[in-house]
């Protein structure tokens, strides 16, 4: 290997690994992760919910159909991973949709990539120890610097990221599907409903899918004031995906508790946390979060399992949950964590995981619907009310 291509990754707690690097040289920290999904790189590398993390994939060979114009999910163009780590990266980039390779994309976002490393034994060691703070370089090589180094950063416990992922100020969003190789438009009434999507570093896929769904949609930063909100009159309210811990974003939290029974509420990951916490719930942090595009989630009230995308690594305390009138609606059945909830006397509901489905399979995609139909009733949907749209929409098609 050649010293002026080495690229090394080194854990706070010692663990360090040695490849070549690609994309961008230089140094980057932050909490190591790790993704299970088979394909999708791009998606996740632009998703702001990985800002502040390394992020690494567990199938062996990435890149090989390299980076298009179309799979972005961040509103500012840009990668939010601070660094990514793979086993192989692709030599060969063979689709008719690439631009660039996935070298020559991080190179010009300034980001490093790491390959050439156990990424099988990266991901079991994060697995029995738990997600570490880790530093990326090319130019620190000696292993003890390496490790004290990652031992300095933050811990990701307490850490707000969401400024970092929010946009400067409040903007609408017309456009829904805009791509052939999209799923089908989607059929809705004719009334168009007001929302405001409170953006704490939300995936363009889900503001597509509010307009599809037949929503007319205000984006606003996430430390926008309650008063801005109500006095749009909007029917309804969606808060986002993002990073970092939710107990951390103590101002969203506090917006979300002067809109709890005043307009029906839609949260997604993030948004499904702090929805939690303004209730009075408490959230705790995972060993190793879930990530990947194929975590199995049972609707309790059912039965029926649905194939889920996945990017966490905090999740709603379920006794605290209770105690303050949620009903759980879904589970994860790897680890029996909540994956969404609803309240008795308040219109408002929340998943933990993405069903924009990108990347992943889109049978959670009637979660919106779910949404214009909880602006209408003014109720929140019951677990067999969400398995009754899931399979209305199924049955039209609309579904993989």
């Amino acid at each position: 290997m050649e010293s002026t291509n080495i690229c090394k990754l080194g854990l706070e707690d010692g663990l360090v690994l040695t490849g070549r690097s690609f994309g961008a040289r230089g140094a980057a920290g932050g909490e190591v992760v790790f993704n299970t999904a088979m394909s999708g790189y791009q998606e996740s590398l632009t998703d702001p919910s990985y800002c502040g993390q390394i992020l690494t994939m567990t199938y062996p060979l990435i890149g090989n159909y390299g980076v298009n114009e179309e799979d972005i999910e961040s509103h500012n163009r840009k990668v939010q991973a601070a660094a990514f780590v793979v086993k192989e990266l692709s030599p060969v980039v063979s689709n008719f949709r690439s631009a660039l390779s996935l070298h020559e994309y991080l190179a010009g976002q300034g980001i490093m990539g790491l390959t050439d490393v156990d990424t099988r034994a990266l991901v079991k060691h994060l697995r029995t120890h738990g997600a570490k703070n880790g530093l990326m370089s090319t130019e620190i090589l000696d292993d003890a610097e390496l490790v004290r180094r990652a031992a300095a950063l933050p811990a990701m416990s307490g850490l707000d990221l969401v400024p970092r992922v929010q946009p400067a100020g409040p903007y609408d969003w017309p456009e829904g599907y805009n791509s052939k190789f999209a799923q089908a438009h989607r059929r809705h009434g004719d009334r168009v409903f007001d929302v405001v999507a409170i953006d704490c570093g939300a995936k363009t896929n889900i503001l597509r899918n509010l307009v599809e769904c037949g929503c007319r949609v205000h984006v606003v930063p996430a430390a926008t004031k309650s008063e801005y909100i109500l006095e749009r009159k909007c029917d309804g309210v969606f808060v986002s995906n993002g990073p970092g811990d939710p107990a951390a974003v103590t101002y969203a939290i506090d917006t979300l508790k002067k809109l709890l029974g005043k307009v029906p509420i839609f949260g997604i990951c993030l948004g499904h946390q702090m929805l939690a916490l303004a209730m009075g719930a408490k959230t705790y942090k995972l060993k190793f979060g879930h990530r990947g595009a194929n975590q199995p989630v049972r609707n309790e009230a059912t039965g029926k399992v649905e194939i889920t995308s996945q990017n966490h690594g905090f999740a709603v305390d379920g006794d605290s949950l209770a105690r303050c009138g949620g009903a759980i609606t879904h589970i994860n059945l790897n680890d029996k964590t909540i994956e969404g909830f609803t309240h008795a006397d308040m219109p408002l509901f929340s998943v933990q995981y993405h069903p924009e489905a990108s990347p992943g399979p889109h049978d959670a995609t009637y979660l919106f619907d779910c949404f214009r139909s909880m602006m209408e009733s003014q109720k929140a949907p019951t677990a067999q009310e969400m398995h009754a749209a899931q399979e209305r929409l199924a049955k039209a098609g609309q579904t993989a």
